[in-house]
């Protein structure tokens, strides 16, 4: 997943394992202007930086706190997500149907950290 650390919402999302397949992924699926101007702060993790642009790549270890936000979301998508817990009696039959449930539960939080319209 991809947030944006201001507003808090999810603007990318792949499935998959953490190889450099998903990686790309994740990369394709952010809009074109966070791919022009966003600065991506990830773990020190070795897919990475064969994957994400080195002028806007910051690879962090996770003591400094640049990683905060996503981690704290992964917990949160823990909580209301409970196919994703393991000792659960909620699983996915089918990895269409968990990647609609991760999906529907990042549309709600994206929601949520959205700023209200305002009713002219």
């Amino acid at each position: 997943m991809a947030l944006e650390r201001q507003t808090r919402t999810i603007v990318g999302l792949a499935f998959g394992d953490r190889s450099a397949e998903t990686g790309r992924a994740l990369w394709r699926s952010l809009p074109a202007d966070y791919r022009k101007r966003a600065i991506l702060y990830t773990d020190e993790y070795e897919v990475y930086p064969a994957v994400l642009p080195s002028k806007r790549h910051r690879p962090v270890p996770k003591a400094v706190g640049e990683t905060n936000h996503i981690e704290r979301f992964n917990n949160t998508l823990r909580q209301w997500c409970a196919n994703l817990v393991r000792k659960t009696l909620s699983f996915s039959r089918s990895t269409a149907l968990h990647e609609t449930r991760v999906r529907m539960v990042v549309a709600y939080y994206n929601q949520m950290c959205s700023p209200p319209s305002s009713i002219i």
